[in-house]
């Protein structure tokens, strides 16, 4: 689609090959490194509740009945065992989170059964699954540009992209749909070029993929059919047809679900954005969330102004860059090119814009900005490559673009070592999280600790505290506004999140008073 790049470089080609599979070695050093050290943290009890094949009501109903249940007990709802098989996590996926595409859940749960039961397990899916990410963004620059110049460029800044490493550490569905969403990419470029039925099926394939990936990528979809009726300019071509059957075929495999999530809708599943946000608020978290494509320092909204305050510089510079490439690419390519990159980046960035601007919500969260990252990041690969072979005389020029995409770079090199040696991160809500490890601490200290707690309250802190705790600790769970049996033997035993009445109640039948640690730990004072 593009004449090939002059290879006019300050360093041979094959040291840059070297210093890319240096980099690519970090990257996956990074994927992989310390996968068990961060919390389990919401989301991903979740998604392990859907693994395991039971369903919310049903490890309710077997764990709130006030006996007392271990740590093993409650991890019984977030691993595969004999008494669920496939069909029951198919079916628990529809009836309680129809919005949850299967495909992860489906492929997580093959993996959990073969390779054994662990955070650091279910998390290596997620990790192995992006190392795919690298071939797919090559192929796709080779597509796009025919240059494997950029495609080495682009390779150098996925890999060491804190975005992408966030995400390779979680027990989502995230890398998988970035996968999908390269892979029809290049089936779509492909079938474009070849013009064969053959190219064309590959396509549709690819469609049904990443429609059972997640669900935004409808929206990944819409906007590739944008670009191939931009780029055949409204005539029924040879092109058109062929991409209309494509996509009608793609399409119909994945009305089935669309029939599910019809039938079964979740609308709690997005109540965390009914939040409103002013316009500043919305401008202020779509900058931090793009800058996060090259530097992360694990800024989140819970930590003070003053650190928000020192990024601001490095985010301005981080934007800048990101519209300077895209404007780069805008005038050098040719528009097969251009267009399909701004369509990519405007596939769900468009929409979410209009949500967060328009109405004021606050739907934008960095997992769902990622085609708009992809899409930024192989502008930003043209850029460099573009700058740093350039036929310029000016030797400056070069030295200058090579030191900014060093600089890029080592941002995200350093933002990979410190997310590596957290214990918690920006995409698992420290400010709602942040207290469970210390809690975790307080609860595991006691010589025999017993935690009682409410049904309500299992899904998900009670469960992310039960890969905190030690084996020791013994959880009592209640239905609300009913009493726990007092049982004797325990020296430490402490309330999680308790309801007035559980407060008056456990003081009454314990003639004890209730000490509170913080906004949601009491422990019990025996009274003298």
């Amino acid at each position: 689609m593009k004449k090939q790049l002059s290879p006019n470089w300050l360093i041979p080609k094959s040291w840059l090959r070297f210093l890319v599979i240096i980099l690519l070695v970090i990257g996956v050093f990074f994927r992989f490194a310390n996968l068990d050290k961060k919390i389990y943290w919401g989301d991903e009890v979740f998604s392990s509740l859907r693994i395991s094949g039971y369903m919310h009501s049903e490890m309710n109903e077997q764990l709130s009945n006030g006996r007392l249940i271990s740590r093993e007990d409650l991890q019984k709802y977030q691993y595969p065992n004999p008494e669920k098989n496939t069909i029951d996590t198919i079916k628990g996926v529809i009836l309680e989170d129809s919005q949850i595409l299967p495909l992860y859940i489906l492929m997580a749960r093959f993996w959990v059964e073969w390779f054994g039961n662990s955070v650091a397990v279910i998390r290596s899916f997620s990790a192995f699954i992006s190392l795919l990410t690298f071939p797919c963004i090559y192929w796709l620059c080779q597509e796009l540009f025919e240059s494997s110049l950029i495609g080495w460029i682009a390779i150098a800044l996925v890999a060491v992209s804190p975005i992408h490493v966030v995400y390779a550490q979680e027990a989502r569905a995230y890398t998988l749909s970035i996968v999908a969403i390269l892979i029809s990419s290049v089936a779509l470029l492909r079938a474009m070029r070849l013009k064969t039925k053959v190219s064309w099926c590959i396509y549709a394939a690819t469609l049904s993929l990443g429609f059972y990936t997640h669900l935004f990528f409808i929206l990944v979809a819409f906007a590739q059919g944008i670009y191939v009726i931009a780029i055949e300019r409204l005539r029924l071509s040879k092109t058109s047809i062929y991409y209309l059957l494509s996509s009608l075929a793609g399409f119909i495999t994945f009305v089935p679900w669309i029939w599910i999530i019809i039938t079964n809708p979740q609308p709690e599943a997005l109540t965390w954005a009914n939040n409103k946000q002013t316009l500043f608020a919305s401008a202020a978290r779509w900058a931090g969330i793009f800058s996060r494509t090259f530097l992360d320092l694990g800024i989140s909204p819970s930590d003070p102004g003053k650190l928000k305050i020192a990024l601001i510089p490095f985010v301005l510079i981080i934007l800048a860059l990101m519209i300077y490439s895209i404007y780069v690419l805008c005038r050098r390519t040719s528009k097969e090119v251009w267009l399909f990159v701004l369509t990519l980046i405007g596939s769900l960035g468009l929409p979410l814009l209009v949500l967060d601007f328009v109405f004021q919500k606050r739907y934008t969260t960095s997992r769902y900005t990622l085609p708009s990252v992809l899409g930024i990041q192989l502008a930003v690969a043209y850029l460099f490559t573009t700058k740093i072979t350039s036929i310029s005389p000016k030797i400056w020029q070069k030295k200058l673009w090579s030191l900014v995409a060093f600089m890029v770079i080592m941002g995200g090199v350093i933002s990979c070592m410190l997310h590596s040696q957290a214990r918690i991160w920006w995409n698992q809500f420290p400010e709602k999280y942040q207290q469970y490890p210390q809690m975790a601490n307080i609860i595991s200290q006691g010589n025999k600790p017993l935690l009682i707690s409410e049904a309500e309250n299992i899904l998900p802190p009670i469960q992310i505290l039960g890969y905190l705790v030690d084996p020791k600790v013994r959880f009592q769970l209640v239905e609300k506004n009913q009493l726990p049996e007092v049982i004797n033997g325990f020296t430490d035993i402490f309330l999680f999140k308790p309801s007035d009445f559980l407060k008056a109640g456990i003081e009454k039948i314990y003639n004890s008073k209730l000490q509170q640690i913080n906004d949601l730990l009491w422990k019990i004072i025996k009274s003298t």
